[in-house]
């Protein structure tokens, strides 16, 4: 996820038609132009959903009893045994902030260990369990024990959780960032943990990450009351990352062989059902053009003197996606259409599948 994808290097990507992002963001890579050049990207929106649930309910505990400055004071030699404002998560309110995969598993594992969930989400979704779904984003800071964030990175959500919102937030209250590092403004939290406003503070996301292992790690929340700092590791279990490698990869080689753009996060989602094997005399065209009037009409006008047993077209910004089965007795003709399509002065990327 630390390889940087942009312009520049995928201008040099002549022959590349995909890109597989073993990991849930995709920020990673500049995703207009990658469509611009016919270049489909995956990521993995579901296979780590369920290890970083389990972070967050763990993190839950662990504020809750302060076992984070507990054992740091072990280490150093310190004993100190007390039971001020330790408390049980039984009872407790737990406000998820992004209400998707991960918030959904979230709520289920804490209605398992007694908490209450409420959650909010821009979409209108199905609450799962005896979770309830609030009106605004300040209802769940103003009712919630637990805050934990679970959104996307998206000009919307950058600074989402700033000072203003920390405020809002029950006295003694805690927050969890396990979703973006843009989403809450750090020097606020710093801030509001040093105030005693809230009682800690879980963080697995930053503004700025470290490219690689190793000292030189920086951040305003170091040192903070009942703060736990991890990096970056939501997703880092061996079983997820193994789903990981299975899901993008299953998509990729998917797109590779039949053309089908499934949760393809820059293109139009397309898919046909597949050709039998046995059926030797139909071909799939493949075309990614830019998404203006009349180019369909002109791949259409191509394709009229052959069978066209099944089709699909959509588009995701300015490009667009086009996919037929069509029999074709000569294979001199394969040759003919795909250099007619090519031709089309919109087209990006033609292929023929078999």
């Amino acid at each position: 996820s630390k390889t940087k994808l942009t312009q520049e290097v995928l201008s040099h990507a002549n022959k590349l038609i995909a890109i597989g992002c073993f990991c849930i963001g995709t920020n990673q890579v500049d995703l207009t132009y990658a469509a611009s050049r016919g270049i489909c990207v995956f990521n993995s929106p579901f296979s780590n959903s369920r290890s970083v649930a389990e972070l967050v309910i763990a993190e839950i505990i662990l504020l809750a009893r302060q076992l984070g400055d507990r054992s740091r004071e072990m280490h150093d030699g310190v004993w100190n045994k007390v039971s001020n404002n330790c408390y049980e998560i039984r009872g407790k309110t737990l406000g998820i902030i992004g209400y998707g995969h991960i918030g959904t598993q979230l709520g289920v594992l804490a209605e398992s260990l007694g908490m209450h969930v409420i959650w909010y989400d821009i979409l209108p979704l199905m609450p799962i369990g005896m979770s309830t779904a609030v009106e605004s984003l300040d209802e769940v800071l103003a009712e919630a024990d637990f805050v934990s964030c679970h959104v996307p990175e998206t000009p919307e959500t950058k600074n989402m959780i700033g000072a203003r919102e920390l405020a809002l937030m029950k006295p003694g209250s805690y927050l969890i960032n396990a979703s973006r590092g843009t989403v809450v403004d750090i020097d606020a939290l710093a801030a509001s943990l040093k105030s005693g406003h809230l009682a800690g503070a879980a963080v697995d996301v930053y503004p700025k990450e470290p490219l690689a292992n190793g000292p030189g790690f920086e951040s305003p929340l170091r040192n903070c009351p009942n703060t736990l700092l991890t990096p970056h590791i939501g997703g880092s279990t061996e079983e997820a990352q193994r789903m990981i490698g299975i899901e993008v990869a299953t998509a990729a080689t998917k797109f590779v062989n039949t053309g089908a753009s499934i949760n393809a996060v820059n293109f139009a989602e397309c898919d046909l059902r597949a050709i039998p094997s046995t059926d030797r005399t139909t071909v799939r065209i493949v075309n990614v053009h830019q998404n203006v009037p009349g180019v369909l009409r002109q791949i259409n006008n191509i394709l009229a003197d052959y069978n066209v047993n099944k089709q699909i077209s959509d588009s995701k910004g300015d490009v667009a996606y086009f996919m037929a089965d069509v029999t074709v007795e000569d294979s001199k003709d394969i040759n003919t259409i795909y250099e007619h399509v090519t031709a089309i002065g919109e087209n990006i990327i033609t292929r023929v599948l078999f």
